[in-house]
């Protein structure tokens, strides 16, 4: 009986140890080493955070870019895709509704045009990025709504299109949104 207190005892102190200690380590590395010392990058406009860099948002206004479709609605306490094969009936109806709802928002566009990440929701459902290729798409629409031109719109694009060392550039899409809304505010102020 003496064996198994001590084993239970060892045990509880190494599961402390090694959880506790394991994640105040990591949190304690990347509080030295990160940018923004563990914490997650914030996007701010006006003074006020409007969301994290790294976390996708829902923007459905014509004025704004829109991001990657979320299986779970943006929520970053139940990330996750949908986990619907590509043969399935239901997925197949959801990419096609999709589709027809963004053709509408862009008429001047037609199917082969249309950028598949514009259509088919990232595997957490969380993805803040698009392509360039995704967000020139949507150029026309925006200038429209916002009542510029195409080339400010695109100027700004270029402007907040990151191209990493390694890999394809991206553009983060609320960060493209608060740099219009910024330019918008800025033009407001002019007049």
């Amino acid at each position: 009986m003496k064996t198994i207190l001590i084993s239970i005892k060892i045990t509880l102190a190494f599961c402390v140890i090694l959880f506790v200690g394991y994640v105040l380590l990591l949190w304690g590395f990347a509080a030295i080493v990160s940018p923004n010392h563990g914490e997650a990058e914030t996007i701010t406009l006006n003074g006020k955070v409007v969301g994290a860099a790294n976390v996708g948002q829902q923007f459905s206004d014509v004025k704004y870019f829109w991001g990657r479709p979320s299986a779970v609605d943006y929520n970053g306490g139940g990330s996750g895709g949908s986990n619907k094969a590509v043969s399935n009936p239901e997925y197949l109806q959801e990419i096609e509704t999709r589709i027809v709802k963004f053709l509408e928002a862009h008429p001047y566009l037609e199917r082969k045009d249309l950028p598949s990440e514009l259509v088919t929701a990232s595997a957490s459902g969380l993805d803040p990025h698009i392509s360039p290729a995704a967000a020139q798409v949507q150029i026309r629409r925006v200038a429209d709504a916002r009542k510029t031109s195409e080339e400010r719109i695109t100027e700004i694009l270029v402007h907040t299109t990151h191209q990493p060392l390694i890999g394809q550039a991206y553009v983060n899409v609320l960060e493209l949104n608060v740099a219009l809304d910024r330019e918008e505010s800025t033009m407001k102020l002019r007049e």
